[in-house]
Protein backbone atom coordinates (compact mmCIF):
# COMPACT_ATOMS: atom_id res chain seq x y z
CA UNK A 1 0.00 0.00 0.00
CA UNK A 2 1.45 3.11 -1.15
CA UNK A 3 1.66 6.36 0.74
CA UNK A 4 -1.16 8.08 -1.86
CA UNK A 5 -3.49 4.12 -2.09
CA UNK A 6 -7.23 5.06 -2.36
CA UNK A 7 -6.85 8.37 -3.83
CA UNK A 8 -7.69 9.94 -7.16
CA UNK A 9 -5.04 12.57 -9.17
CA UNK A 10 -5.10 14.07 -12.24
CA UNK A 11 -2.26 15.62 -13.89
CA UNK A 12 -2.67 18.25 -16.62
CA UNK A 13 0.08 17.92 -19.76
CA UNK A 14 0.70 14.64 -17.93
CA UNK A 15 1.87 12.49 -20.84
CA UNK A 16 5.68 14.18 -21.64
CA UNK A 17 8.66 16.01 -19.71
CA UNK A 18 7.29 16.96 -15.70
CA UNK A 19 4.77 16.15 -16.27
CA UNK A 20 4.96 12.98 -16.77
CA UNK A 21 6.92 12.20 -14.56
CA UNK A 22 4.91 13.31 -11.75
CA UNK A 23 1.96 11.01 -13.14
CA UNK A 24 4.54 8.29 -12.95
CA UNK A 25 5.47 8.63 -8.94
CA UNK A 26 2.02 9.41 -8.14
CA UNK A 27 0.99 5.94 -9.55
CA UNK A 28 4.27 4.46 -8.04
CA UNK A 29 3.03 5.47 -4.57
CA UNK A 30 -0.66 4.56 -5.07
CA UNK A 31 -2.78 6.70 -6.78
CA UNK A 32 -5.27 6.02 -9.13
CA UNK A 33 -3.28 9.07 -12.18
CA UNK A 34 -5.60 10.61 -14.73
CA UNK A 35 -3.05 11.65 -17.44
CA UNK A 36 -4.57 14.31 -19.01
CA UNK A 37 -3.14 15.00 -22.73
CA UNK A 38 -3.62 17.73 -25.07
CA UNK A 39 -3.63 16.19 -28.55
CA UNK A 40 -0.92 13.31 -28.19
CA UNK A 41 -2.74 10.39 -27.46
CA UNK A 42 -0.42 7.86 -28.06
CA UNK A 43 1.87 9.32 -25.30
CA UNK A 44 -0.64 9.34 -22.80
CA UNK A 45 -1.38 5.99 -23.49
CA UNK A 46 2.43 5.07 -23.18
CA UNK A 47 2.01 6.99 -19.79
CA UNK A 48 -0.65 4.90 -18.89
CA UNK A 49 0.87 1.42 -19.66
CA UNK A 50 4.45 2.38 -17.80
CA UNK A 51 2.13 2.87 -14.73
CA UNK A 52 0.34 -0.47 -15.18
CA UNK A 53 3.95 -2.24 -15.83
CA UNK A 54 5.02 -0.64 -12.39
CA UNK A 55 1.73 -1.72 -10.57
CA UNK A 56 -0.11 1.45 -10.47
CA UNK A 57 -3.61 2.55 -12.11
CA UNK A 58 -4.10 5.21 -14.92
CA UNK A 59 -6.28 6.37 -17.16
CA UNK A 60 -5.73 8.78 -19.96
CA UNK A 61 -7.74 12.08 -20.19
CA UNK A 62 -7.58 13.70 -23.14
CA UNK A 63 -8.61 17.59 -23.80
CA UNK A 64 -7.19 20.94 -25.34
CA UNK A 65 -6.23 23.55 -23.03
CA UNK A 66 -5.89 27.07 -24.13
CA UNK A 67 -9.01 27.38 -26.35
CA UNK A 68 -12.56 28.19 -25.25
CA UNK A 69 -14.57 25.66 -23.04
CA UNK A 70 -11.34 23.90 -22.04
CA UNK A 71 -12.60 23.37 -18.72
CA UNK A 72 -15.88 22.09 -19.03
CA UNK A 73 -14.21 19.83 -21.77
CA UNK A 74 -12.05 18.75 -19.73
CA UNK A 75 -13.45 17.80 -16.16
CA UNK A 76 -16.39 15.73 -18.40
CA UNK A 77 -13.57 13.67 -20.28
CA UNK A 78 -11.86 13.41 -17.07
CA UNK A 79 -15.91 12.28 -15.35
CA UNK A 80 -16.53 9.51 -18.22
CA UNK A 81 -12.99 7.90 -17.93
CA UNK A 82 -12.78 7.44 -13.98
CA UNK A 83 -16.43 6.22 -14.25
CA UNK A 84 -14.76 3.34 -16.95
CA UNK A 85 -12.59 2.63 -14.85
CA UNK A 86 -14.55 1.99 -11.93
CA UNK A 87 -13.14 5.15 -9.60
CA UNK A 88 -16.40 6.17 -8.72
CA UNK A 89 -16.57 10.48 -8.57
CA UNK A 90 -14.26 12.61 -7.29
CA UNK A 91 -10.98 13.54 -7.19
CA UNK A 92 -8.29 14.48 -4.52
CA UNK A 93 -5.12 15.84 -6.08
CA UNK A 94 -5.09 17.75 -8.78
CA UNK A 95 -1.50 18.85 -10.38
CA UNK A 96 -1.68 21.52 -12.64
CA UNK A 97 1.51 20.92 -14.91
CA UNK A 98 0.19 21.27 -18.43
CA UNK A 99 1.70 24.58 -20.29
CA UNK A 100 3.47 26.25 -22.98
CA UNK A 101 6.89 27.97 -23.79
CA UNK A 102 6.67 31.05 -25.44
CA UNK A 103 10.60 33.29 -25.87
CA UNK A 104 10.67 36.62 -26.88
CA UNK A 105 11.59 40.26 -25.73
CA UNK A 106 8.76 42.61 -25.17
CA UNK A 107 9.88 43.72 -28.60
CA UNK A 108 9.21 40.91 -30.32
CA UNK A 109 6.34 39.56 -28.66
CA UNK A 110 2.99 39.38 -30.95
CA UNK A 111 -0.18 39.80 -29.20
CA UNK A 112 -1.70 36.43 -30.94
CA UNK A 113 1.14 34.75 -29.31
CA UNK A 114 0.72 36.32 -26.34
CA UNK A 115 -3.18 36.11 -25.70
CA UNK A 116 -2.26 31.97 -26.35
CA UNK A 117 0.42 31.56 -23.64
CA UNK A 118 -2.19 33.45 -21.27
CA UNK A 119 -4.62 31.04 -22.10
CA UNK A 120 -2.62 28.20 -21.51
CA UNK A 121 -0.95 28.78 -18.54
CA UNK A 122 -2.97 31.27 -16.04
CA UNK A 123 -6.98 31.06 -17.66
CA UNK A 124 -6.60 27.02 -18.04
CA UNK A 125 -5.35 26.58 -14.10
CA UNK A 126 -8.33 28.94 -13.15
CA UNK A 127 -11.20 27.90 -15.05
CA UNK A 128 -9.75 24.12 -14.44
CA UNK A 129 -9.67 24.58 -10.38
CA UNK A 130 -13.10 26.46 -11.02
CA UNK A 131 -14.70 23.49 -12.63
CA UNK A 132 -12.58 20.98 -10.72
CA UNK A 133 -13.61 22.51 -7.04
CA UNK A 134 -17.05 20.30 -6.75
CA UNK A 135 -14.65 17.21 -7.17
CA UNK A 136 -12.11 17.74 -4.83
CA UNK A 137 -12.30 16.64 -1.79
CA UNK A 138 -11.95 18.10 1.89
CA UNK A 139 -8.32 17.26 2.63
CA UNK A 140 -7.54 17.15 -0.86
CA UNK A 141 -4.28 18.65 -2.75
CA UNK A 142 -3.55 21.45 -5.53
CA UNK A 143 0.03 21.84 -6.44
CA UNK A 144 0.43 24.49 -9.58
CA UNK A 145 3.56 23.47 -11.88
CA UNK A 146 4.84 27.51 -11.95
CA UNK A 147 8.61 28.40 -12.88
CA UNK A 148 11.64 29.40 -11.50
CA UNK A 149 11.69 32.47 -14.02
CA UNK A 150 9.63 34.21 -11.83
CA UNK A 151 12.48 34.36 -9.32
CA UNK A 152 14.75 36.43 -11.78
CA UNK A 153 14.61 38.88 -14.20
CA UNK A 154 14.56 37.09 -17.68
CA UNK A 155 13.77 39.34 -20.27
CA UNK A 156 14.08 36.80 -23.14
CA UNK A 157 11.13 34.91 -22.21
CA UNK A 158 8.95 38.21 -20.61
CA UNK A 159 5.36 37.13 -21.54
CA UNK A 160 5.48 33.27 -20.14
CA UNK A 161 7.31 34.60 -16.78
CA UNK A 162 4.22 36.36 -16.37
CA UNK A 163 1.65 33.93 -16.96
CA UNK A 164 3.89 32.20 -14.21
CA UNK A 165 3.56 34.99 -11.84
CA UNK A 166 0.15 35.08 -12.18
CA UNK A 167 0.09 31.00 -12.02
CA UNK A 168 1.52 32.07 -8.18
CA UNK A 169 -0.75 34.79 -7.63
CA UNK A 170 -3.49 32.10 -8.45
CA UNK A 171 -1.81 29.66 -5.89
CA UNK A 172 -1.41 32.17 -2.69
CA UNK A 173 -4.94 33.12 -3.17
CA UNK A 174 -6.75 29.71 -3.21
CA UNK A 175 -4.71 28.65 -0.39
CA UNK A 176 -6.71 31.07 1.50
CA UNK A 177 -9.91 30.24 0.03
CA UNK A 178 -9.74 26.62 0.33
CA UNK A 179 -8.24 26.30 3.60
CA UNK A 180 -11.36 26.01 5.59
CA UNK A 181 -11.79 22.80 3.64
CA UNK A 182 -8.36 21.15 4.82
CA UNK A 183 -7.41 21.49 0.85
CA UNK A 184 -3.70 22.88 0.63
CA UNK A 185 -2.78 24.67 -2.30
CA UNK A 186 1.30 25.16 -3.48
CA UNK A 187 3.21 25.75 -6.53
CA UNK A 188 6.84 24.57 -7.62
CA UNK A 189 9.44 26.54 -9.38
CA UNK A 190 11.68 24.09 -11.39
CA UNK A 191 14.34 25.74 -13.19
CA UNK A 192 15.99 24.29 -16.18
CA UNK A 193 15.28 20.58 -16.48
CA UNK A 194 16.10 17.93 -18.94
CA UNK A 195 13.13 17.40 -21.28
CA UNK A 196 12.18 17.03 -24.76
CA UNK A 197 10.95 20.95 -24.59
CA UNK A 198 14.68 21.89 -24.47
CA UNK A 199 16.50 19.87 -27.00
CA UNK A 200 18.95 22.38 -27.39
CA UNK A 201 20.55 21.18 -24.17
CA UNK A 202 22.22 18.17 -26.50
CA UNK A 203 24.73 20.90 -27.07
CA UNK A 204 27.33 20.05 -24.30
CA UNK A 205 28.57 23.64 -23.75
CA UNK A 206 24.52 24.78 -23.56
CA UNK A 207 24.42 22.45 -21.11
CA UNK A 208 27.74 22.76 -18.86
CA UNK A 209 26.13 26.72 -19.30
CA UNK A 210 22.88 25.82 -17.52
CA UNK A 211 24.49 23.57 -15.27
CA UNK A 212 26.32 25.84 -13.75
CA UNK A 213 23.34 27.97 -12.50
CA UNK A 214 22.28 25.21 -10.31
CA UNK A 215 24.61 25.08 -7.11
CA UNK A 216 24.69 21.13 -7.38
CA UNK A 217 26.51 21.79 -11.06
CA UNK A 218 24.22 20.00 -13.01
CA UNK A 219 20.77 20.38 -15.02
CA UNK A 220 17.13 19.03 -13.19
CA UNK A 221 15.64 15.96 -14.46
CA UNK A 222 12.12 15.52 -14.14
CA UNK A 223 12.14 13.28 -11.36
CA UNK A 224 13.56 15.79 -9.24
CA UNK A 225 10.31 17.87 -9.73
CA UNK A 226 8.49 15.28 -9.20
CA UNK A 227 9.66 13.91 -6.35
CA UNK A 228 8.79 17.48 -4.85
CA UNK A 229 4.89 17.36 -5.52
CA UNK A 230 4.96 13.55 -4.46
CA UNK A 231 5.66 14.98 -1.06
CA UNK A 232 3.11 17.90 -1.30
CA UNK A 233 0.00 15.80 -2.33
CA UNK A 234 1.20 13.60 0.56
CA UNK A 235 -0.27 13.46 4.39
CA UNK A 236 3.46 14.14 5.34
CA UNK A 237 2.73 17.87 4.11
CA UNK A 238 -0.47 18.89 5.16
CA UNK A 239 0.52 22.12 6.75
CA UNK A 240 1.92 23.70 4.06
CA UNK A 241 0.25 25.79 2.05
CA UNK A 242 0.40 28.98 -0.45
CA UNK A 243 3.60 28.36 -0.93
CA UNK A 244 5.81 29.05 -3.94
CA UNK A 245 8.32 26.67 -3.46
CA UNK A 246 11.96 26.60 -5.44
CA UNK A 247 12.39 23.51 -7.11
CA UNK A 248 15.85 25.03 -9.09
CA UNK A 249 18.17 22.94 -7.57
CA UNK A 250 19.41 26.47 -6.02
CA UNK A 251 19.61 28.17 -9.10
CA UNK A 252 20.69 31.77 -9.38
CA UNK A 253 21.61 31.61 -4.90
CA UNK A 254 24.72 34.08 -6.00
CA UNK A 255 26.97 35.68 -8.81
CA UNK A 256 27.24 33.09 -11.29
CA UNK A 257 30.51 31.72 -12.57
CA UNK A 258 31.43 31.69 -16.31
CA UNK A 259 30.44 28.38 -17.91
CA UNK A 260 32.64 25.67 -17.38
CA UNK A 261 34.22 27.17 -13.96
CA UNK A 262 32.45 27.36 -10.47
CA UNK A 263 33.91 29.62 -8.08
CA UNK A 264 35.07 28.17 -4.05
CA UNK A 265 31.81 27.73 -1.92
Amino acid sequence: MGALAGRTALVTGGSRGIGRAIAERLGRDGALVGVHYGGNAEAAAEVVEAIGRAGGRAFAVGAELGVPGDAPALWAAFDEALAAHGGGEGLDILVNNAGTAQFGRIHEVAEADFDRVFAVNAKAPFFVVQHGLGRLRDGGRIVNVSSGVTRVAFPAAVSYAMTKGALNTLTLTLAEELGERGITVNAVLPGVVATDINPWLADPRARERVAAYSTFDRVGEAADVADIVAFLVSDDARWITGQNLDASGGSNLGVQPPAGRRYAR
